[in-house]
């Protein structure tokens, strides 16, 4: 077995945790911060960078591509010669835990489309806003 090809799997599928956390935790912290009226939901470089993470995912969705990330983190644990359902790390277990599901392909195109969808709404319906500076 190879530990850095799996070092590297597990660096992988943290980075991916990372980029579902800032797409769902992103829409949430857009609506609470909507409700109590907070300025940073307004910040444009943080709103275009979430839809642009989020159409990232419903495009693969839409066009019936499998994650490059998921992907990647396959090839590199079957290089360090480990199955995904086991022989991984920790971190590497409780990370796929939270991000993956065993549920019909889909499912997942739907949700990842609606969610698209919700985020562009929510662009257009609370549009970032520039500074105003004095």
């Amino acid at each position: 077995m190879n530990s850095g090809y799996a070092l590297l799997a597990d660096l992988i599928v943290i980075f991916h945790l990372f980029y579902v956390v800032f797409v769902v935790g992103g829409q949430l912290a857009i609506f609470v911060g909507l409700i109590l009226n907070r300025a940073f939901i307004r910040n444009p470089a943080f709103r275009i960078c979430h839809l642009v993470a989020v159409t990232i995912v419903a495009v693969e969705a839409s066009i019936g591509l499998f994650c490059p990330l998921t992907l990647w983190e396959y090839d590199l644990r079957q290089s360090a010669g480990q199955t995904v359902d086991r022989d991984i790390s920790f971190i590497g277990r409780l990370a796929r835990f939270v991000i993956f599901y065993d549920l019909p392909a889909w499912v997942f195109t739907v949700l990842y489309i609606s969610f698209g969808l919700l985020v562009i709404l929510t662009f257009v319906l609370v549009p970032p806003r520039l500074s105003k500076r004095k």
